[in-house]
């Protein structure tokens, strides 16, 4: 009687404790998505000091993984990684590779790294395929926006897993963040390092409150998008089956190409 008091009790208490918001996922063992990638960010949308050369607008190489909770790319109002500041600030993708790789190592919590293409032009589309696993159903990514002093877009931690099954698609349009690592102001600022360094934030119509800033548009309640992520679930009888061709402008040379 002891034994069986002692073991409801623990059983219970275990029940109690708090779960990982990727821990309830139930879904088939692995499920596949492509990932399109849509810039928005055109003259018309962005008037204010749209860069027309030396580069024009543009968008970087997308880096991503699929994890669980245990880890994370970025957060909102957190301090950004070197290697997220590296990648914001110049493109380089090495050092964010590596720190993705190593919490693979400790703690398992990363099942695979993804990348698509850089973008050259504001507006245009670029895409490429992701694994997630029932204990790895989060998607993070980060794009840099080019030119500019650590502006990028992306996800933070998106959950592809609904109970017991995986999302057929998923859209989230996108806005510009700061990753609060260079103190520019505008899209061609000199670099001029934060320090101390500040959190990632989101910028907005009117965040930075300076008339000098590329995304200061007060009249404005809230900036469009400046970019559209879309993540579609690849069914079983089309995997094998080579992908839909897309017609990508051609990549710059600023930027890297494909992450392997």
């Amino acid at each position: 009687k002891v034994l069986w008091t002692v073991l409801v009790t623990m059983l219970g208490y275990a029940s109690s404790l708090p779960v990982g918001e990727d821990a309830l996922c139930t879904a088939e063992e692995l499920a596949k998505y492509r990932i399109i990638f849509i810039g928005k960010w055109s003259q018309t949308a962005f008037p204010k000091q749209y860069p027309l050369y030396r580069p024009p607008a543009q968008w970087s190489s997308l880096l991503g993984v699929t994890h669980s909770s245990d880890y994370s790319m970025w957060k909102k109002n957190e301090y950004a990684s070197n290697g997220v500041r590296d990648f914001a600030e110049k493109g380089e993708a090495w050092a964010l590779m590596k720190e993705i790789e190593e919490a693979g190592e400790k703690i398992q919590s990363v099942h695979g790294i993804f990348s698509a293409p850089a973008i050259s032009s504001g507006t245009g589309q670029t895409s490429t395929e992701l694994e997630v696993h029932p204990r790895h159903p989060l998607v993070s990514f980060v794009v840099r926006i080019v030119p500019s002093p650590d502006w990028f877009v992306g996800i933070d931690s998106l959950n592809l897993c609904e109970g017991g099954h995986w999302m057929d698609e998923v859209s989230v349009d996108l806005f510009p963040y700061d990753a609060g690592t260079d103190s520019g102001f505008t899209f061609s600022s000199p670099n001029f390092a934060t320090i101390p360094q500040d959190t990632v934030t989101e910028i907005t119509c009117s965040s930075p409150s300076h008339p000098a800033n590329s995304f200061y548009y007060p009249k404005l309640k809230i900036l469009p998008p400046i970019a559209q992520v879309t993540m579609v679930k690849i069914k079983k009888s089309q995997l094998g089956l080579s992908a839909p061709f897309i017609n990508l402008p051609a990549k710059s040379n600023e930027i890297i190409d494909t992450v392997s």
